[in-house]
């Protein structure tokens, strides 16, 4: 019986994800590059990845960037790039049943804490977290399964009792080897990615009630 939601955070409550990648694009391209898609889409939903944007692009253009004028000009950039920003669609919805169903839920994100509860606070939906994990809580992040196996400890629930939500590849693996039924809710930047690895895959969380998801989970064979 499932007792637990445990979400990812980048591209699967807020889309950071396309904002982030264009926003990098827009850096790049000031200094006449361009970023690939591929490389970038190895760093999605991990804080692990070899690429790191700020290095190649000092090694592709040969100077030594001040990396506080890349950070200032990514916070500025970003700022620009969501300010109409919104939750995903469904995610509001499944946060205020998962509460009447009285479901545990969790946050389990790569990225950092800061970044993670700026967004969470900026549409205040922080509280209906009973736990948040985050970067700096875990020694590895995906696709390592550290994420997940910390966000069930702190909910005080089994593998067995839990649905990840996300939205990549390493966020995916991460989830199957701690043991949750995973649902993939791919972006427009990781539709294309490799997630056979999920159990289910949806267009959005909008496009299945989360009653019908849980009647779905319930009744599946997991062994």
């Amino acid at each position: 019986m499932i007792r637990a939601l445990v979400f990812d955070f980048d591209g699967l409550i807020v889309d950071t994800e396309i904002p982030i990648f264009r926003v990098w694009q827009r850096i790049y391209r000031e200094r006449g590059q361009d970023l690939p898609l591929d490389k970038w889409l190895t760093t999605v939903g991990t804080s692990s990845a070899a690429f790191d944007p700020a290095r190649e692009l000092g090694v592709r253009t040969g100077e030594q960037i001040d990396p506080r004028v890349l950070r200032t000009l990514e916070r500025l950039y970003y700022q620009e790039a969501t300010a109409m920003q919104q939750l995903l669609p469904g995610v509001a919805e499944y946060l205020s049943v998962a509460r009447k169903l009285e479901l545990k839920t969790a946050v389990a994100s790569s990225s950092t804490r800061k970044w993670v509860m700026e967004h969470l606070d900026r549409f205040g939906i922080g509280r209906h977290f009973d736990a948040i994990v985050c970067r700096e809580d875990v020694k590895r992040t995906k696709p390592d399964p550290e994420l997940y196996r910390t966000a069930l400890q702190r909910l005080e629930v089994q593998p067995a009792e839990a649905i990840a939500l996300e939205d990549s590849s390493n966020g995916i693996h991460a989830a199957k080897a701690a043991g949750l039924f995973c649902v993939a809710v791919p972006n427009p930047l990781t539709a294309d990615l490799d997630l056979s690895e999920a159990d289910l895959r949806l267009l959005s969380l909008e496009a299945m009630p989360l009653p019908t998801l849980l009647e779905t989970v319930n009744g599946a064979d997991r062994s």
